[in-house]
């Protein structure tokens, strides 16, 4: 984890002219867009699977149709299609977990006052008014809602709101474009999915609780890579109306 450390202190002393207090605040932004510069790749072959899944639809269908009530023998038939075709269920899925380890390590790192034996002197900085190392809690206590930190927070809280208010837009469409065909999959598995489309609208307002709750620095982490994320499906999944994306929990 120091080398971590070492490694945002450098892109802040590097941020210095031109973010000045901000400039470590700035480096943890600029490092989340590295790190979803580096998933990119991956983002876009899940796109490309979704494509390929919304393509194996009406073989689906006709699946279904063939083995009737037989589960078992449809699912078996199911998977062959998926390994015939080199199709992943769970591709869109791959993006957002390999996110989780840069996003716990800056959980860690702004959660401890010691790095290597010394003081963490990350926790000294600040995003304007706010310490990257406190909470919203720690906003309200000092200042109240309104006060120099809170408002920071503020700012965050209207940011993910509208990134979440255009996912659900989005998801809300998607998900209606394809509840048909949930049914392909048996009734019980249906009932699930048809569960599951009715969430997935307001799975990104949950963000709010986790900025939150993490220190700052976290929570930027959080924002920048949420923002990224609602960008890259529109921009991937633009001419995908029937495929709806999963709501990754960092976007």
């Amino acid at each position: 984890m120091s080398v971590f450390a070492h490694l945002v202190e450098h892109i802040a002393d590097l941020l210095q002219p031109l973010f000045h207090g901000s400039a470590a605040a700035a480096a943890i932004v600029l490092f989340t867009a590295l790190v979803r510069l580096l998933v990119h790749p991956l983002s876009r072959a899940a796109a490309r699977g979704q494509r390929a899944q919304a393509a194996l639809r009406p073989r689906i269908a006709e699946l279904k149709k063939e083995h009737g009530k037989d589960r078992e023998k449809f699912q078996k038939a199911l998977m062959e299609l998926h390994a015939e075709e080199k199709v992943s269920p769970l591709s869109g899925c791959l993006p957002s977990l390999l996110q989780m380890p840069a996003f716990f390590l800056l959980y860690h790192l702004f959660s401890s006052s010691t790095i290597g034996g010394g003081a963490n002197t990350l926790l000294g900085h600040k995003l304007f008014a706010a310490p990257l190392g406190d909470r919203w809690a720690d906003a309200l206590g000092d200042g109240g809602l309104f006060g120099p930190a809170g408002l920071v927070y503020l700012a965050l809280f209207a940011v993910v709101t509208a990134v979440a208010g255009f996912n659900y837009v989005r998801t809300k469409r998607t998900t209606v474009v394809t509840a048909p065909a949930a049914g392909e999959a048996g009734s019980e598995q249906a009932a699930a999915l048809a569960s599951v489309a009715k969430i997935m609208p307001f799975m990104s307002f949950f963000t709010l609780f986790t900025v939150a709750v993490v220190p700052l620095a976290a929570a930027l982490y959080v924002v920048t890579s949420a923002t990224w994320s609602a960008v890259e499906r529109a921009v991937l999944y633009r001419d995908m109306p029937g495929a709806a994306p999963a709501v990754a929990a960092l976007a």
